[in-house]
């Protein structure tokens, strides 16, 4: 990560997995002081998550967050 961007984000970063245009992903945010919110997001494939702990944290971390990323702007989709 370059400079300018160290800079920008003062907080602290963070990662979860969550559904995102309906695929698993790993987005990636900032939480903290300064700007807040999500910056990046990559789509995964859960076979390459083995163990028992990892297969937890994505069924917790997917209960609760999906989101529609479209024109470089996420949105939180509600049931």
């Amino acid at each position: 990560m370059g400079k300018r961007l160290l800079k920008k984000f003062n907080g602290d970063m963070a990662w979860n997995f969550a559904i995102i245009n309906g695929k698993l992903a790993e987005m990636h945010f900032v939480k903290g002081k300064g700007e807040k919110g999500i910056f990046a997001h990559c789509y995964v494939d859960r076979k390459s998550y083995k163990t028992k702990k990892e297969q937890k944290m994505i069924d917790a971390d997917i209960k609760n967050d999906r989101f529609s990323y479209r024109k470089k702007k996420y949105r939180l989709i509600t049931k």
